[in-house]
């Protein structure tokens, strides 16, 4: 068991490196997409963490939460998806619509 336990502590510093380098992108960007694969990769660690913490601690109810928050990361994730579809969408119509002016006015 113990090499069990020593897994479980390394798998514990990898996923908060993990956490740590995604929170990193979520802050610096550069675009709208980059901060929704952060933050989703976000959700995907913080799983893994509740899944790893019932691993530790034998409290199988961290597992119940790991499958809420997997839930809920994946609506958050298609909400954000539906929202930077949609703004792409009447950005570009705002395009066409600024080219055509510019074509009228020559």
């Amino acid at each position: 068991m113990e090499i069990l336990q020593t897994a479980v502590d390394i798998a514990f510093v990898l996923v908060m490196l993990g956490v740590v380098f995604a929170f990193v992108r979520l802050i610096k960007g550069p675009s709208l997409p980059d901060r929704v694969v952060a933050l989703d990769m976000m959700t995907v660690l913080i799983v893994a963490f509740c899944g790893l913490f019932a691993l530790a601690s034998g409290e199988t109810a961290f597992l119940d939460v790991a499958i809420v928050m997997a839930l809920v990361g994946f609506l958050a994730t298609v909400a954000l998806a539906r929202f930077v579809e949609r703004r792409g969408a009447q950005e570009g119509e705002t395009d066409a619509q600024a080219v055509a002016d510019e074509e009228t006015q020559q």
